[in-house]
């Protein structure tokens, strides 16, 4: 018995992995994220079994009842795979569904995704590290996640230099610029938004820290902070929206 726990990636279908492709193509049972473009389920045989089981805001309790169907669905000896957005392991819960499967005796095969918070800079043409700018990059969620769990030490980030990348943020935009103001970092500081990274629907606000509680974009969107948010090595930039010329 063995489920596979397959990255769907940033967006754009083109950036599933070969393998994960594979198993979707070779799949009894496909269980799916919300998010996801409904292209790579065409992938999928006509006769197999989908079941949609994206959660929106504040249903982050329906865990549980995957992680059980998972494993209901690994016991029945059927080709089941779990695919979800960017990569299982970046915050995605990949983690507590294959320590569920595990535990449950069931193996499970990881398949690796683009996770968007490399692909969404990249693809708006924001390299995370940049030799002359920018020597390591800090991926966090902005979410508030579990009360009873510590939260993200802003403070403790906003000190370690380099580029910060924040997933799910745009709820708490304001509240996260405020924390890192206190622990030092520049309110001219550059930050850009990127919706829908990676897909037809791109969108790309650049900024600055001060200006990101006034960015309009809604989720799913990404936001990076540091000097790399002012580059792009594709050559268009956006500044509040609008295109300018970019760097030589």
């Amino acid at each position: 018995m063995t489920v596979a726990l397959v990255g769907a990636g940033p967006g754009d279908p083109g950036l599933m992995t070969l393998r994960g492709a594979a198993l979707l193509g070779a799949a009894e049972v496909v269980l799916y994220d919300r998010l996801l473009d409904r292209a790579l389920l065409d992938l999928v045989p006509d006769d197999a079994e989908l079941i949609d089981v994206g959660k929106g805001p504040g249903q982050s309790g329906r865990q549980a009842d995957i992680n059980e169907l998972l494993v209901t669905l690994g016991r029945s000896g059927r080709r089941v795979v779990r695919l979800k957005g960017g990569d299982p392991f970046v915050f995605g819960r990949g983690g507590e569904e294959a320590e569920a499967l595990r535990k449950a005796g069931i193996d499970v095969e990881v398949v690796p995704g683009v996770t968007s918070a490399v692909a969404a800079p990249g693809a708006a043409g924001i390299p995370v590290t940049h030799r002359t700018v920018s020597t390591s990059f800090t991926v966090v969620t902005g979410h508030a996640g579990d009360p009873d769990l510590p939260g993200v030490n802003w403070g403790a980030l906003a000190r370690t230099g380099g580029t910060l990348v924040i997933l799910m943020g745009m709820g708490r935009r304001a509240e996260i610029v405020q924390e890192l103001l206190a622990a030092g970092r520049p309110i001219d500081e550059p930050v850009a938004v990127v919706r829908w990274g990676t897909t037809a629907d791109q969108e790309v606000v650049r900024t600055t820290l001060a200006g990101l509680p006034d960015v309009g974009l809604a989720a799913p969107a990404t936001i990076v902070i540091g000097p790399v948010a002012a580059l792009d090595v594709t050559g268009v930039v956006k500044v509040d929206g609008r295109v300018a010329d970019g760097p030589d």
